[in-house]
This record gives structure tokens, sequence and C-alpha cells, in this order.
């Protein structure tokens, strides 16, 4: 029964929310966006896939608001910002370093600039039967130092 648990997870955290195929993303990461809701304009920090569609982070000078693609405009200019690209894409398989317990192996289901470093939203854990009151967010911004590339 544990290894029919563990073939579930193992396919469970490899089996991407989107389906087969990735949607395009609306605007990418560093572009200048205009935001309807706030008549704001903002760059996007950060995108990951929430009920199968993309969810935008977009950095406002003082607040970091989230929109859908329908809420933001891109202007095709990218933010002047002395950062690196990010290392792992949407989609990637990568492993966890420091991952205990059942499958390291993970997709990477979104990308965020945080002080200026880039971090990747991985599932952690796999959902429960029951309700847990202690763990609301089986999802989690992981560094790039905690990942490792997995060659297919």
């Amino acid at each position: 029964m544990i290894e029919l648990i563990t073939a579930l997870e193992t396919s469970w955290y490899l089996s991407p929310p989107w389906g087969q195929t990735i949607p395009p993303v609306a605007v990418n990461l560093l572009e200048r966006v205009y935001l309807r809701t706030t008549r704001t304009f903002g760059f996007c920090c950060g995108v990951q896939c929430q009920h199968e569609t993309w969810l935008y982070s977009i950095d406002c000078r003082n607040e970091i608001l989230h929109a859908t693609q329908n809420q933001i405009i891109g202007t095709g200019e990218l933010e002047a910002i002395t950062v690196q690209k990010p290392a792992f894409v949407l989609g990637e398989r990568v492993m966890l370093c420091s991952h205990d317990k059942g499958t390291k192996q993970r997709l990477i289901l979104g990308i965020g600039l945080v002080n200026n470093s880039w971090f990747y939203v991985v599932e952690l854990m796999s959902p429960t039967l029951t309700q847990s009151r202690t763990i609301s967010n089986r999802f989690s911004l992981v560094g790039e130092k905690s990942l490792l590339r997995v060659k297919v």
C-alpha cells in the first residue's frame, strides 16, 4: 500500500496543473505592465499557475498586487533591473535538495522575484483526504540553491 501511495505522489508532483501543454504567459517577467484595476503601471515580478490559469505578481512601487491576464496590459518594455535571468523556467522538472521523505522531483509552477533574487513555486506536499488545520498551503517558494535541474 505504501508503494502505491508513493507512486501516486510521484505522478502527482510531475503532472502539471495546466494539462499537457503549458499555456502561454501574457507578459514576460520584468515587463512593464498597465494594471487596469488600479490604473497604474508596474512591472511583472512573478507568475504562478493557480486554478489552471496564470496569476501575475505586479510590483507597483510600494506594494505587490496580483492580477489575471485580463487585468493587465503588457507594454513590451523591460524594467531596467540588474538581476540575472531565472535559472529555471515554468514547467521545468527539478529535484528538491533537502526534501527528506517521498519523491524529490517536482515541477516549477511559478517564478517570483523577491529582494532581487529569484524564487520558484513548487508543491511541497500532495493534497490530503482530510482538511489540515495546521497546513494551509501545499505550495512554497524555494530558492535556486535548494533545487537541481533534472535531465529528462
